[in-house]
């Protein structure tokens, strides 16, 4: 299941997103294989940024472009003319979209209907992968992992408008794209954490901040589930789908990619385990749910994933908690980011042998 230089050398790829947290490790990663990437997205929208740690380093062509403008998107697609499109670029955070609704739909929705819209006159393009999230589905609260099929729904705005761009994808795919000779998946996946995210309320950038500086951790939701994996898991089977898709655009659709079942872990566990990482690292646990409204437990079925494209997480939570503690710590330290995320790939390449 590793990534194979061999097909992805002189690839021409569009990455939108390259300059967030997951763009910017997968923007890395491509790199170390051989693509020729052009990025699409706003600057960093955190200070610091994995993507402006890496200036001088990076192994790609960024371009400063919001995704909710058409007109610049089909230009770039035009001056670019990609053979394979990660779309990742969105406005990712739950409680953000509370705050701003109609930015998250305009960015997620309408910005996702502007990439795939543009691609019906991009002649070189056979594979776009369009990065969900794990809160597509209608979250009934039961007791299994979702899966492709389930229902699609959304009670937050970040998840209803996930939830849309869906829609918006299996549209474009069917009616427009699929005959066009155009391979259109969608990957859902969340709960990622790794070295370089700095976002607001998330729970290990939030842990860091926090512990760096002294201050307890505040948990609002410590019994929420979720399916926490390392960036790189999603990321292989971004890479896997879309070789896949090269090979085989009939398998054009949705895939969850997640951790086992088994491995799915409450946000206390998480913060306990990331805990060993800092001395005298303190943490209070809400006992009542604050806030506006979050799924109380939420995993995936990865079967799909599994049986199409061989991919299956390598990491179990633990690594995966102990990989990022250990990369912020180092950079602390003063080590080299871009080393840092290289010696992660290269050992999650070798785990892949």
């Amino acid at each position: 299941m590793i990534p194979s230089p061999a097909f992805w050398s002189g690839k021409r790829v569009l990455l939108t997103g390259d300059t967030g947290f997951k763009g910017s490790w997968l923007a890395r990663w491509l790199g170390r294989l051989g693509a020729e990437v052009n990025g699409l997205a706003l600057p960093p929208a955190t200070q610091p940024s994995l993507f402006e740690l890496s200036a001088g380093r990076r192994s790609h062509t960024p371009h400063h472009v919001d995704i909710r403008d058409a007109a610049l998107v089909r230009q770039l697609i035009a001056e670019t003319r990609p053979q394979i499109v990660f779309h990742l670029a969105a406005q990712a955070l739950v409680r953000a979209s509370y705050d701003d609704p109609l930015a998250t739909y305009a960015t997620n929705v309408q910005g996702t209907a502007n990439l795939l819209d543009a691609l019906r006159d991009a002649p070189d393009v056979k594979v776009a992968v369009c990065v969900t999230t794990d809160k597509v589905y209608a979250n009934r609260e039961h007791p299994y992992p979702y899966r492709e099929d389930d229902p699609l729904g959304g009670h937050d705005p970040y998840s209803a408008s996930k939830a849309a761009s869906e829609l918006v994808i299996a549209s474009y795919r069917q009616a427009f794209l699929e005959n066009a000779g155009i391979a259109v998946a969608s990957a859902r996946a969340g709960n990622v954490i790794g070295g370089g995210d700095w976002a607001a309320d998330r729970i290990i950038p939030d842990a860091i901040r926090a512990w760096q500086n002294g201050q307890p951790l505040r948990i609002r939701n410590p019994a929420a589930i979720r399916p926490w994996q390392h960036v790189l898991e999603p990321l292989a089977g971004y890479l896997l789908l879309a070789r896949h898709l090269w090979e085989h655009p009939e398998a054009a659709g949705a895939f969850n990619f997640g951790p086992r079942t088994d491995e799915a872990a409450t946000v206390q566990q998480l913060v306990t385990c990331a805990q060993a990482a800092f001395p005298n690292a303190r943490a209070s646990f809400d006992t009542g749910h604050n806030g506006p409204h979050e799924a109380g437990w939420l995993a995936l079925e990865i079967a799909k994933a599994r049986h199409v494209l061989g991919w299956h997480p390598r990491w179990s939570v633990q690594q995966a908690v102990e990989r990022t503690m250990d990369w912020y710590r180092a950079w602390q330290n003063g080590a080299d980011p871009v080393a840092l995320c290289d010696a992660d790939i290269a050992a999650y390449e070798r785990q892949c042998m």
